[in-house]
């Protein structure tokens, strides 16, 4: 029996095919983004945001809440000072109110 990395099940469908399409290039971004229909920038850049959603999968953030706000931020659905603004007031809403310290940064 096969168990899934955690990293992996939290990738979605479109990023596990790009994970899948870049082993098969042998890791050539311009071979992918020859795949893709477009630039070897626009490759690197989503290579660089599947990285951090890899990163933020390793970490596992302790609160479930600034972990949403992270993963929104690494897919551009929302933007990095506002996800660092609402993890930072919820920190000290939580810090208020003696709730357990996660002690993670955006």
């Amino acid at each position: 029996m096969t168990t899934t990395p955690p990293w992996m099940a939290d990738l979605e469908e479109q990023d596990l095919t790009f994970v899948k399409r870049f082993v098969l290039a042998s890791g050539s971004l311009k071979e992918v983004a020859a795949q893709y229909g477009v630039s070897y920038p626009t490759v690197r850049l989503r290579l660089d945001r599947l990285i951090q959603k890899i990163r933020l999968s390793d970490t596992a953030e302790a609160d479930p809440y600034v972990a949403l706000v992270k993963r929104l931020a690494v897919d551009d659905k929302l933007d990095f000072d506002t996800a660092k603004i609402l993890i930072g007031a919820y920190r000290e809403i939580r810090k208020k109110e003696g709730g357990p310290k996660d002690g993670a940064r955006v």
